[in-house]
Parts: structure tokens; C-alpha cells; sequence
């Protein structure tokens, strides 16, 4: 096998300089979620040199390819890669800026469709060593509910290969390129989105008492509705509501008709989530009649809890180190932060672990995700791709 491990490496170092094109490309023409149509078309192209025959349109834009090995084997071990981006205007100078005004690839999605472009010529490679099929999963709409792995799931992406497994990667600005980090069990929580309209009565904001002021009866209740994770929230369940808009279309002497609301809600247990959802409607609904308004929550779940299995993620972390040492393979913490992987760790064994893509001697390969600014070190490319394939084969 470790001949096998230094093939892999070899054939990952070799790839690289094509992995940088494929990211700067896909980083070039990034496509918002459920408009994926070029980028899939790029995916396709390539996938179909390498002598494959992939099935396309999957729930929307998505694609899928089963690579088979020559050894026997039975086994069937899935892969998986987002392909969306987000609407964000660029902030970089670089040559592979956005080319499409306000969209972006601020979430790493370019690095994680290369990176598997790069496990399916790795795999293709090195057929010859392994038995079972690996199933590659480019997926779309990652970044919009209701995700574009619930949809891919119902449109029958799995309906021919039933994976034992899957693995998922997410690139990560808080590790430097050359780690990768790991946490079993629950990782990444639940997310539900939250929009509320508050109506009243408007009119001149001097002659208050002839109005029913929704403004007010708003403010009053984002500040209310924090009783949900301070005070009925178990203090050991991680929980967290936001409030992200607040738009009054007023002036400052009109008092408006409505104000509306947007917000999230995210924790890590089912049944917690259920009531919260059930608290948060009856307390708007007695607070804002109260104050003489109406009030239109409206609760939008979104992705479940995304959990690591223990035993995969195990393996998937001796495998890795195996393969990058020990000392560049991390444990993480609990993120409330949501991703639609979770979909298939619900119906089949996941791990979903962090790519580090920081370069520590250069702070512009270090901003977040979702910031306007965000770039990678495209030395984690190599990684990236060799790394999914190996653990692939490792699997069967």
C-alpha cells in the first residue's frame, strides 16, 4: 500500500500546475446556486476526456461519474464537491479576478471542484491497484436552501451505486495549507431561516399616538426573541439566533405601515430545534398583539445537523495522516456554521473534514470565507486532490 500512497503523491505533485488552471478558471466564472450551467458544462468536458461518461443534470446542474477499479472488489465509496458561488463583488487583484459582475467564489467552492477533477484523474491513474467503484459527486447550490444535496438525493443520484460511505472536504483560511483538520461526531449545525413581517398603522412620526408603531413593536421583539438561547436554550446546547435585516421604509417623520425581518436559527439537537421553532412563533405572536399589531413568522428549515460518523472519520484521519504526518492533522470544534453535506450523512456514512488554504507568509491567502477578499493557497490544491482519492481507495 505504500507504494500505491507514493503513486497517489506523485501523480497529485504532477497535477497541480493543471489544478491551479482548473481553480483559476472555475474562480473566473463563478456561477450563483441553481445557475451552474457553464461550470457543469467545464466539469463535464474534462470528466469525458479522461474517458469517462458522466450522467448530468442531476438535481439541476449536478453531475455524477463512477470511476471503476481492475482489482476485484464490490465496494462503492462516493465523493463529493460544491460547484455555486456566492453573490459577492470581488475585492481582488488578481489575474483570475470574477469575470461576472457581483459573483463570486468567496467560499472555496473553485478549489473543491478542482481538487475532485483532480481525484478522478488520480483514480483513473491508478485503476490498476484498486478493486470497487468510487462515485464523484459535483454538486450544485450549495450556498441556497433548500440545497442542492437534498435535491440531487431525490432526483436518484444514488439510485444505481448505493455508496458506503462519502467524504466531503471544505477549504479552511484558519489552517495553513499543508494541514487538514477533523472532528467526529456532530460538527456543523442545523439552520433554519426566519423572515417576519410586522404590520401597523403608519403615519407622522409626531402624532405617535394615532399609530401602532411597527418599528417599535419590532425592536421590541428581536430583543425578546433572544429568551429563546438565553433562557430556554439547555446552557450545554450550543444555540444561536441573528437578526441579519431590519428594514423600516420610513423617513424620519413617517412611521410605516410594516417592518420586516430576516434572521437565523441554528443549533445541534432535532428536538431542541422543533420547540424553539414552536416558542419563537408563540412569543411573536403574543408580544406584537399585545403591543396591537399583526405579526407573519414564517420559518424556513433549512439544512439538518451535520454529523461525522465516528468510525469514518476515524479512518479518514489515520488515513490522512498516513498520508500528510501526524502533526498536520488536526482536531476541530464544533461550528454553527450549516452545510447540505449533512443530507448525506443522514442516509449513508460522511466525514466532512477541513482543507487548510492559508499561506502564513502572505495575509492576502488568509482572509474568511464569504469576504470580498478571500484567495487561497493554491499549494493546498495538490493536497486537495490526492488526499480525496486516497481515502477513497483506502475506503475499498
Amino acid at each position: 500500500m505504500s507504494t500505491l500512497l507514493s503513486e497517489i503523491q506523485h501523480h497529485a505533485k504532477n497535477l497541480w500546475p493543471e489544478l491551479v488552471e482548473h481553480r483559476r478558471h472555475l474562480h473566473a466564472h463563478p456561477e450563483l446556486s441553481y445557475h451552474e450551467k457553464e461550470t457543469s458544462a467545464y466539469v463535464d468536458s474534462y470528466l469525458r476526456g479522461l474517458g469517462l461518461e458522466p450522467k448530468t443534470n442531476i438535481g439541476g446542474y449536478g453531475l455524477s461519474v463512477v470511476i471503476e477499479g481492475e482489482q476485484p472488489g464490490e465496494g462503492c465509496f462516493a465523493l463529493r464537491a460544491d460547484m455555486d458561488a456566492l453573490p459577492i463583488a470581488e475585492a481582488n487583484a488578481v489575474p483570475y479576478v470574477s469575470q461576472h459582475q457581483g459573483v463570486m467564489h468567496a467560499c472555496g467552492h473553485d478549489v473543491h471542484t478542482a481538487s475532485l477533477m483532480g481525484a478522478a484523474s488520480i483514480l483513473m491513474r491508478t485503476r490498476s491497484h484498486w478493486g470497487g467503484k468510487v462515485q464523484l459527486i459535483f454538486q450544485p447550490a450549495e450556498e441556497v436552501l433548500p440545497g442542492g444535496a437534498s435535491l440531487m438525493i431525490s432526483d436518484g443520484v444514488f439510485a444505481h451505486t448505493a455508496p458506503q460511505g462519502i467524504v466531503g472536504q471544505h477549504v479552511y483560511p484558519e489552517l495553513p495549507a499543508g494541514k487538514i483538520g477533523l472532528k467526529p461526531g456532530a460538527y456543523m449545525a442545523s439552520t433554519d431561516e426566519i423572515y417576519v413581517t410586522i404590520t401597523g398603522r403608519g403615519g407622522h412620526g409626531a402624532k405617535p399616538n394615532k399609530n401602532i408603531d411597527p418599528v417599535l413593536i419590532a425592536s421590541h421583539l428581536v430583543v425578546a426573541l433572544q429568551q429563546v438561547v438565553s433562557r430556554w436554550a439547555h446552557p450545554a446546547m450550543p444555540s444561536v439566533l441573528s437578526f441579519g435585516k431590519f428594514l423600516a421604509n420610513g423617513a424620519t417623520n413617517i412611521i410605516p405601515n410594516e417592518v420586516k425581518l430576516e434572521g437565523t436559527f441554528r443549533t445541534f439537537d432535532e428536538e431542541w430545534r422543533n420547540e424553539a421553532h414552536q416558542r419563537m412563533v408563540h412569543l411573536a405572536d403574543s408580544l406584537v398583539s399585545g403591543m396591537g399589531g399583526k405579526v407573519d413568522f414564517r420559518i424556513e428549515r433549512g439544512y439538518p445537523v451535520l454529523h461525522n460518523n465516528p468510525e469514518l472519520t476515524q479512518k479518514c484521519r489515520d488515513w490522512a495522516v498516513a498520508y500528510l504526518g501526524e502533526a498536520n492533522v488536526v482536531d476541530l470544534d464544533l461550528r454553527m456554521t450549516a452545510e447540505d453535506f449533512a443530507y448525506y450523512s443522514q442516509i449513508m456514512p460522511g466525514c466532512f473534514y477541513r482543507l487548510g488554504t492559508a499561506d502564513p507568509q502572505n495575509e492576502e491567502k488568509s482572509y474568511s470565507v464569504h469576504h470580498p477578499r478571500f484567495d487561497v493557497d493554491e499549494r493546498s490544491l495538490e493536497i486537495g486532490a490526492g488526499l480525496m482519492a486516497w481515502m477513497a481507495i483506502q475506503n475499498l
